[in-house]
């Protein structure tokens, strides 16, 4: 991975975790945070039994970002959180997920 794109990356998993802060999780970015990469704690770490894979790229490859989240998730529920350039943060998950959550939010 060229410099360019670990520093975007970098930048990327900073952004998501202030965001997940200012959603009132404490949140931050596993390197920065364990001082190594982590793949079974996903990009960043804060929201319990959620793995969190962050993509801050102009065009995103859905389920390539998704199977990655899959495969390091260890049994937490995958997420891809994903943002480009003038656009929202959005978070991208496998349709059964959303409806377990979806479920229990109802049940209250």
């Amino acid at each position: 991975m060229a410099i360019n794109s670990k520093q975007k990356g970098k930048r990327g998993e900073l952004e998501w975790a202030s965001f997940c802060r200012d959603q009132g999780y404490s949140s931050r970015r596993t390197v920065q945070y364990n001082g190594k990469a982590d793949k079974s704690k996903g990009d960043v770490d804060g929201l319990p039994g959620i793995h969190q894979e962050v993509k801050r790229v102009e065009s995103l490859r859905l389920y390539d970002a998704l199977d990655q989240a899959k495969r390091e998730s260890k049994g937490a529920m995958p997420i891809v959180a994903h943002r480009k350039n003038d656009c929202e943060w959005v978070v991208i998950m496998r349709a059964k997920d959303f409806f377990k959550l979806y479920r229990e939010y109802q049940e209250g």
